[in-house]
């Protein structure tokens, strides 16, 4: 019952990324303009704070706002920019691969966290926990993520108590992670973006610990489809 509001929550905040993100691709708010404050964005889009919030946290991620102490949220420099220019040529050539990998893992994974929900042991639910704060200590160190992040998705797997999922993800290995694919992607190391990350391995993780294999199946989903609209949009 829980999950019908979430999902409309980030029906809305996509609402609210997809008219600043034309705002700002159009020059309608500038390169170093302000954009309007939580209040005010909350009377215009008719959304919670909740919504803003979020809204304002994908557009950081996606490195197209930043704030400033105490003035609030601006348009980086930066916003203006096809991310897709910052590519080689070889990045640009596994987009397709990339999207076809992580629409596999999509059908894996959902159903590795579900079941991982009611067959994982205390200490499964342990090196699940652990290896997500592996990554955070990563994070917050400024240091490589991509094979603390692979270590989480790999300790769900193992949850699941079915060697057939954990044998899948090993035949990716680390590159399964899709930015460690694309080192010039713009974004694809930034705190805003992992911490993301971050936050949607903790509702896996919740899920799990709480033995709810609909909510584990459902966040493991919103987590890799998130990815999935990440790559697309660079396909385009």
């Amino acid at each position: 019952m829980e999950q019908l509001p979430t999902r409309r929550r980030q029906r809305l905040a996509q609402t609210v990324i997809d008219e600043l993100k034309s705002q700002i691709e159009s020059g309608a708010i500038e390169v170093g303009g302000r954009l309007p404050t939580e209040p005010q964005l909350e009377a215009q889009f008719e959304v919670s704070r909740t919504v803003v919030r979020e809204a304002i946290a994908e557009l950081r991620a996606a490195g197209l706002v930043t704030p400033v102490q105490g003035k609030g949220m601006f348009v980086t420099d930066s916003a203006g920019l096809d991310p897709v220019r910052a590519l080689t040529p070889i990045e640009v050539q596994s987009i397709p691969q990339t999207l076809e990998m992580i629409e596999f893992r999509i059908a894996v994974e959902t159903e590795a966290a579900a079941i991982a929900a009611y067959r994982r042991s205390a200490q499964q639910e342990a090196d699940i926990r652990s290896a997500n704060q592996l990554l955070a200590t990563r994070v917050e160190a400024g240091e490589p993520t991509v094979d603390a992040d692979f270590s989480f998705h790999e300790a769900v797997a193992k949850a699941a108590n079915n060697r057939h999922f954990l044998d899948t993800l090993h035949r990716f290995g680390s590159r399964s992670i899709p930015r460690g694919q694309f080192p010039t992607l713009p974004d694809a190391e930034s705190r805003d973006y992992l911490q993301k990350v971050l936050n949607e391995h903790e509702r896996i993780l919740d899920a799990i610990s709480e033995q709810d294999p609909d909510a584990a199946r459902q966040a493991m989903r919103d987590h890799l489809t998130g990815s999935q609209k990440r790559y697309r949009r660079l396909a385009r």
